[in-house]
């Protein structure tokens, strides 16, 4: 990857960010040294960990490995059966008993059967707790080994404390008795690991023993008094037996510690692996970054995308395609508007993918991988090399363009700038139909207007422009695809405090030409804003349309079933009733022939007729079939809209919903089945007006005025609607209805969960107006539909 551009795209900031988050030496220097992979497999599994990382950070927290300390030598040194101190072996205690921490970390819980790709790295580590253990036990810290590291040193310690005891003992008789007069201070001091007293230098013949030591200006002798010689003899060879065995002991620990060199080393290895993926998982939560899907086709799609460097609270995300219908973008506008930032974030997330880094933007945000990333961003003007700014971008952009391919990615910002603008723009033409020609995915900035003509009219390459509010004056960092920006200069001027006149001169010097693109541009602007909004709403027809057409074909299917089910159920007691009907014929054939041959009474004969008409009656009534013509025929022209029909064949009431087409069918609505039945199949209810004379009301006129509740329907749908809102819209319509003189009203609820068919019925016992209420009967909407009486 290109090391300058790696230097203008920041990207060292991003690894010092990542830095930040390990926790152990060998972690950090590898985030230090992570370069962009250009291997698609390899650059899949790293995102794989980091999004693992992340999941396992926000449901557990974030493990340490800051024990991990390289212990790489100390290795070495166990392979070649040489001893280690007890720092050493501290060291690699501490890197065993986070390796026993991470494993911890790294078990799911037992209702957690998640697995991830870290769960092979968790599972590898060796804790060793025994040795680790046995290290603890004897190493109490770096510089003190225990008295219980083992029973000879125990033993040895034991017999130092004694002479000690014995050497201050007999040492403060000597200071606090005979020898008092003759110190220079009553204490015990000590001198090369020797115990001794301060003795004054003239008293030195008063005293007998060893001069160890004397005073700056040789007025005190440090005189280890000869009563305490050999215990100090015996003390010091102590010492040298203690030494002695804390070695043994260190290489006991050595050995046993030999043992396990590769499960250290590759706990330690592992440690590093972890700590430098849990560094990016963690990164990743700093910056409320999502896993982005990567591909090899050049397709660039970054949504609602934040520069990782800004803040993210006031950073204004961007949205941004390239590599799919256009491989040049030029973006164009103000100053200050968002255009290199924007250049920036789209190099810098290239590069962040590629090292397994989530980017700051929204989930199925896409990257490509390419070879190489090429950016000419800033001003690189050098004195010592004599180059101006121009010559030192163009010394840039020779020294890529040699080795550009489809593979790469090219960032320009202000191509062509710092030379003649007529010169600059053709030749930023030309270099951006040299990369557009050889298919190279490509971004550039400019405020040249023939750049954006070029977008404009080429195949493959599109314009955008960081969005610039004309009211307030300041660009909203907003990037608009397929827009050309204005520039925008004579604005930001005028709010940067030059005077009027002197923006009104320089207007004049602008050609018709440039004012009318300047105009078109604007006019783009504002039609594409239009555009947008009316696609929104467009799209949010779209979704009621669809929401709507699935009810209606709910409700059809619904309606389907339920004829089927009422047809089958006449059919059953049709035949019911003929069965019944068949019986009654039969048994009255015997009863007749029992009467002629039996002396039976007229009139008892009579009774028995009786009791079968009566029956008669009753299965006619219960059939509900016994008229199945109408009283008179009826003309298309009697059907109005709302009229009160009756079905003879269903034996149901309606009401009537359209007119009677050319065939003579006419649509009823009967309760909550909707069918089309021919004229010649109904008969008008012709039924009592349902107001009385009160409801007449006068005009100043003189004329007569019906009353509101003269139209009241004698039923009220409420399907599809919540119960707040259907006992609402109820109660209005009882009170209208009973006004209206009705004794009776149906309420169609449908069936559904039963929801609202309770509320309705709820509401209905609380009513003082309403004498009754009952489920419809077959024929009347069954449990859809509940009747009401008024008393």
């Amino acid at each position: 990857m290109n090391k300058k551009t790696l230097l203008k795209l920041e990207y060292n900031k991003i690894i010092d960010l990542l830095t930040e988050q390990a926790s152990s030496f060998s972690g950090k220097e590898r985030c230090r040294r992570l370069k962009p992979k250009t291997n698609l497999a390899e650059i899949t599994l790293m995102q794989e960990e980091t999004a693992a990382a992340f999941t396992r950070i926000v449901k557990k927290g974030r493990p340490s490995f800051g024990g991990s300390n390289p212990v790489g030598e100390s290795l070495k040194r166990l392979e070649i059966g040489a001893a280690l101190g007890s720092g050493e072996l501290l060291r690699i205690c501490k890197l065993l008993e986070t390796a026993g921490r991470a494993k911890a970390y790294g078990r799911h819980e037992n209702n957690d059967d998640s697995s991830d790709c870290l769960d092979p790295l968790f599972d590898q580590l060796e804790p060793l707790t025994l040795l680790t253990t046995e290290i603890r036990r004897c190493i109490l810290e770096e510089d003190e080994i225990s008295d219980d590291a083992s029973s000879t040193l125990k033993q040895i310690r034991r017999s130092m404390n004694q002479i000690n005891d014995k050497v201050h003992s007999t040492l403060s008789s000597l200071v606090n008795g005979a020898l008092r007069t003759y110190l220079q201070d009553p204490i015990i001091t000590m001198r090369g690991d020797r115990y001794c007293i301060p003795v004054k230098a003239e008293y030195r013949s008063q005293v007998s023993g060893l001069i160890h030591d004397q005073s700056a200006t040789g007025s005190t002798l440090f005189i280890e008094p000869m009563a305490v010689v050999k215990l100090n003899n015996d003390l010091k060879e102590l010492y040298a037996k203690e030494q002695e065995e804390i070695q043994i002991i260190l290489a006991r620990l050595s050995a046993d510690t030999a043992d396990y060199v590769d499960a250290i080393r590759t706990d330690y290895q592992i440690m590093t692996d972890l700590d430098f993926i849990f560094a990016r998982g963690s990164l990743a939560l700093n910056m409320n970054a999502s896993k982005p899907i990567l591909n090899t086709e050049g397709r660039i799609h970054i949504r609602e995308g934040r520069h990782p460097l800004l803040d993210k609270r006031k950073v204004v995300p961007i949205t941004l395609t390239l590599g799919d219908t256009f491989d040049l973008l030029i973006v164009t506008g103000p100053n200050t508007g968002g255009k290199t930032v924007s250049l920036k974030t789209v190099g810098l997330f290239t590069l962040m993918g590629q090292v397994g880094l989530h980017i700051p933007a929204l989930d199925r945000s896409e990257l490509a991988v390419f070879e190489n990333v090429y950016a000419d961003i800033g001003d690189e003007q050098s004195i010592e090399q004599s180059l101006s700014t121009f010559s030192s971008h163009m010394t840039n952009i020779v020294s890529f363009l040699k080795h550009v391919d489809e593979r790469s990615l090219v960032l320009f910002d202000e191509l062509g700038a710092g030379t003649d603008p007529t010169e600059g723009a053709a030749l930023a033409i030309a270099i951006l139909s040299h990369l557009h020609q050889k298919g190279i995915r490509t971004m550039a900035t400019t405020h040249y207007s023939e750049l954006k003509v070029y977008a404009l009219s080429t195949p493959g390459v599109e314009n955008a422009c960081c969005e610039f509010d004309l009211e307030t004056l300041a660009p909203t960092y907003h990037l608009l695809i397929g827009i050309p920006g204005k520039s925008n200069a004579f604005a930001i001027a005028g709010k940067l405090g030059l005077p009027d006149y002197i923006i009104e001169d320089a207007k004049t010097h602008l050609t018709e030409q440039d004012e009318s693109f300047e105009d078109l541009l604007t006019d783009l602007e504002t039609s594409k804003r239009t555009i947008q909004k009316e696609q929104e709403e467009i799209a949010s027809y779209k979704r009621e349309l669809e929401r709507l057409k699935a009810e209606a074909r709910q409700k059809q299917e619904k309606l389907e079933a339920q004829k089927e089910r009422i047809l089958k159920e006449a059919n059953e007691k049709a035949h019911a009733i003929l069965a019944d009907a068949k019986e009654t014929a039969d048994e009255t054939m015997r009863n007749f022939h029992k009467f002629g041959k039996a002396n039976i009474s007229a009139a008892e004969m009579e009774k028995e007729r009786e009791k079968l008409r009566q029956k008669m009656a009753a299965t006619a009534s219960k059939s509900q079939l016994g008229n199945t013509k109408p009283h008179r025929q009826h003309k298309p022209g009697d059907f109005k809209l709302g009229e009160s029909v009756k079905v003879l064949s269903m034996n149901l009431t309606g009401t009537v919903t359209s007119l009677p087409d050319s065939r003579g069918n006419v649509t009823v609505q009967m309760g909550i089945l909707r069918s089309q039945v021919h004229i010649s199949d109904l008969e008008i209810i012709e039924e009592a007006p349902s107001y009385s004379a009160k409801q007449m009301k006068r005009t100043s006129k003189g004329k007569m005025r019906m009353g509101k509740s003269f139209s009241v329907s004698p039923e009220i749908n409420l399907l599809g609607k919540t119960v707040d809102e259907a006992i609402a819209e109820l109660d209005k319509y009882l009170d209208d209805a009973y006004l209206a003189h009705l004794s009776s009203v149906r309420v169609v609820h449908g069936k559904g969960t039963g929801a609202l068919r309770s509320g309705i019925h709820t509401y209905l016992r609380r009513q003082k107006h309403v004498k009754s209420f009952r489920l419809g009967a077959f024929g009347e909407g069954d449990a859809g539909v509940t009747i009401v009486e008024f008393k």
